[in-house]
């Protein structure tokens, strides 16, 4: 969504009704802190007496906080006021650049208390969001009409983000302890989010009481999307619109109904009514796929289902004590995984003393073994999990095959638990490799949440809410480690670059004074060794505008001035006498003490003296020196990522390309694909200033590709490159089911 002007809302700019808008808003937000922060008090002395060793810190927080209680207030005023003005002069303000302001010069570290309460506030925003969001996407859309720009929740001065930020911002000042902090922001949202719904209510209806000012605003096509039978709003799964509109084709469906899910009439009927459209054709084209209409299941005559209580037994038999056959399949991605777990649960219904011999799948049971079968085979294969992480993900199948059964509408609510959860636990082991201890610790607790599942899943899908609501407050911890991590590696890469910079200004300097040119051996070792690596610190100390590359440079310029002169056999010099302080300097850089540095320097003199006598079996060697090796450059690092048929093929890429790239945002997400056609998710986190190569991470906070945009570039072209789908694991998953059973239809029709 783009943010900023649009000249075609223009008509819907009305300068009264914001100015009313906001004087309704604004001062009952700040009425809303104020009196949440008159709270803080005693929570803060209940917190202090159990609060053991930093009691102190607790009680000295209350002092500051009754002490500057007014410029708390005041700066959360303004930090609203200014999002506030900002929307009005139509630029709203991103979140973003308050939370994190671009920074000229070189990039610093952010410390470990402001990244704490940078994630603390975002937190905070998501509590809000989760509680308003209805209300906060009505008003995004109405402030943006009345202002004449497109509003989202990083832009909505009144949003939960910004709310969040002032609160933030609010305490900024003050001295608290990073604890402290911390808490007063845990007690701001357990005192402010339940009266902002009244803000929000109370402003929804003065814009709404108000619509005959103007025509209602335009839906967005996110906003058009009808809400969920429970209110939530972000209940539709994101391949429900593609996989109707593939349908519409596919089927012979109509256009109306396979427009249904994006943009219906409205009301909530219709959105369940849509949902058994969808849950229908999802289940038709699995029934297709098996080359049977639902009431011809193909089964002997005599034989009858299996019932459901019947399979939710073998099933429960088989995701306790999984089959080694069943181990197996999930290890090897040329099986079929719902072929697998229909033989398994055959198997197991055996083995608790069913007579199969006589019994069979029934159709609708059949259709969930297929489909979560598919489902997990998809999201093996395609995703980046291997060893462990593959293993525990697999697992998952048999109590989803469970949920299936017992809840067909899994597959198209979002904010189903057992979704929310399977997305959790697949964020947390995609490309974990377990490499650091972050990662072991992320890994460990995924084993603990599945074998709880496994263990105390039965038929009460509550148990899918709890281990969700418990992981995502323990990734929470993680994505602090990840974001820090993720810094650092911007840090590392800068660093990296900065050397390779210093490494080939020191390598052009010497080009320029030793090639083509003989000189003695002393003179060699000591431009090639101590002055070369003198000048690649004394680079990257100080830069190219400081005194001491200046120094350095006139210094091998002296030496090889007196080198000339000795050549022309003039004697009686006193060499290198005006030098001697520079050259010790440049000695001592690599570890030589006093005494070894004027050894060296004499050394070097006796040299310069028998060229100047034509005696050159009275040159000197250079004493022996320390071992001195400067880091390698970022270009000499394996990278996870490379280009095929390495950097020769940089000129076949398309311009339009390589300028997207370098116009790229911080925070974008982008897929790569490697020789194995695995997908890996890569987030851009920094643009070199020296190099313009941009640095990508992966979910782990950990850098795993460095490229120009036209190394990118060429990546399109190869297919190695694509935009990164805003889908979560199983949505995708789910469009990988989609495509392959639409695959397979073809290809029987052909």
């Amino acid at each position: 969504m783009s943010i900023g002007n649009n000249p075609s809302r223009e008509p819907g700019r009305n300068a009264r009704l914001l100015e009313r808008a906001r004087d309704v808003a604004l001062p009952s937000l700040v009425d809303v802190f104020d009196v949440a922060l008159g709270r803080l008090d005693d929570a803060l002395f209940d917190r202090a007496e159990r609060a053991g060793s930093a009691q102190l810190a607790f009680l000295d927080g209350m002092r500051e906080l009754r002490r500057r209680r007014h410029e708390v207030v005041g700066a959360f005023r303004v930090q609203l006021n200014t999002a506030w003005q900002a929307m009005a002069e139509r630029a709203p303000l991103s979140v973003e650049h308050v939370l994190a302001p671009p920074q000229p010069g070189d990039l610093t570290l952010v410390s470990e208390e402001e990244l704490e309460s940078r994630l603390a506030a975002r937190n905070l925003a998501a509590t809000i969001q989760r509680e308003y969001r209805p209300l906060l996407v009505r008003l995004e859309r109405r402030l943006g009409y009345l202002a004449g720009v497109e509003l989202d929740g990083d832009h909505n001065p009144l949003g939960s983000e910004h709310v969040a930020v002032a609160v933030r911002e609010a305490f900024a000042d003050c001295d608290l302890s990073l604890e402290v902090r911390l808490v007063v922001l845990k007690l701001c949202e357990r005192d402010l989010v339940p009266e902002l719904g009244r803000v929000y209510e109370k402003l929804d209806q003065l814009l709404a009481q108000q619509a005959d000012t103007g025509p209602e605003p335009p839906a967005s096509r996110e906003q058009a999307r009808p809400p969920a039978p429970d209110g939530n709003e972000d209940s539709a799964p994101a391949w429900a619109a593609r996989f109707l509109n593939r349908m519409s084709n596919l089927r012979g469906f109509m256009q109306s109904e396979a427009d249904a899910y994006a943009a219906p009439p409205g009301g909530y009927g219709g959105v369940r009514e849509t949902q058994g459209v969808l849950l229908e054709a999802l289940y038709g084209l699995i029934q297709e796929s098996r080359g049977m209409h639902p009431a011809m299941a193909g089964h002997g005559a005599g034989h009858r289902p299996l019932s459901q209580q019947e399979m939710l037994s073998a099933l429960s038999l088989l995701q306790t004590t999984p089959s080694a056959a069943l181990r197996a399949a999930i290890g090897d991605a040329g099986e079929s995984l719902a072929q697998r777990l229909k033989h398994e649960v055959l198997t197991s219904a055996t083995r608790l003393g069913m007579d199969t011999s006589a019994a069979h799948l029934s159709p609708m049971d059949e259709d969930a073994i297929d489909l979560v079968g598919m489902l997990f085979d998809v999201m093996l294969d395609e995703r980046d999990l291997e060893g462990r992480s593959r293993e525990l993900i697999g697992r998952l199948a048999v109590p989803f095959v469970k949920v299936a059964m017992l809840d067909r509408h899994m597959f198209v609510q979002k904010d189903h638990p057992a979704r929310r959860l399977l997305n959790a636990l697949a964020e947390a082991c995609e490309g974990n490799s377990g490499e650091t201890a972050a990662e072991r610790t992320l890994m460990a607790k995924v084993e603990e949440i599945v074998e709880r599942l496994v263990a105390e899943f039965n038929e009460t899908l509550a148990i899918f809410m709890t281990l969700e609501e418990e992981f995502r407050e323990f990734l929470v911890q993680h994505r602090r480690r990840i974001e820090i991590a993720e810094r650092r590696a911007a840090e590392i890469q800068r660093g990296q670059e900065r050397l390779e910079a210093a490494r080939a200004r020191m390598e052009s300097e010497l080009s320029a004074r030793l090639d083509g040119r003989k000189v003695p051996q002393a003179i060699e070792d000591f431009m090639r060794q101590p002055w070369a690596h003198h000048v690649t610190m004394t680079l990257l100390r100080e830069g190219e505008d400081g005194d001491g590359l200046r120094e350095a440079l006139a210094l091998a310029d002296g030496v090889l001035e007196e080198l000339g002169e000795a050549q022309l056999q003039i004697v009686g010099k006193p060499w290198l006498q005006a030098w001697r302080p520079a050259l010790q300097k440049v000695f001592a850089s690599v570890g030589l003490n006093a005494d070894a540095a004027g050894a060296a320097v004499d050394a070097l003199h006796d040299t310069l003296q028998a060229v100047a006598s034509a005696r050159p079996d009275l040159e000197k060697q250079l004493p022996e020196l320390p071992p001195v090796a400067l880091p390698k450059a970022a270009e000499d690092e394996v990278s996870p990522v490379h280009l095929v048929g390495g950097t020769d093929t940089l000129e076949d890429f398309d311009p339009t390309d390589a300028d997207h790239f370098r116009s790229l945002p911080i925070g974008t997400w982008l897929d790569f694909i490697d020789k194995d056609n695995k997908l890996q998710p890569g987030k851009l986190s920094w643009v070199s200033p020296i190099s313009s190569r941009l640095l990508f991470v992966n979910r782990r906070g950990v850098r795993f590709c460095v490229a120009s945009p036209e190394e990118l570039a060429v990546m399109v072209r190869m297919g190695r490159l694509r935009k990164h789908e805003d889908e979560d694991a199983f949505d995708a998953a789910m469009m990988g089911v989609i495509d392959k059973l639409d695959s397979e239809k073809r290809s029987v029709e052909v």
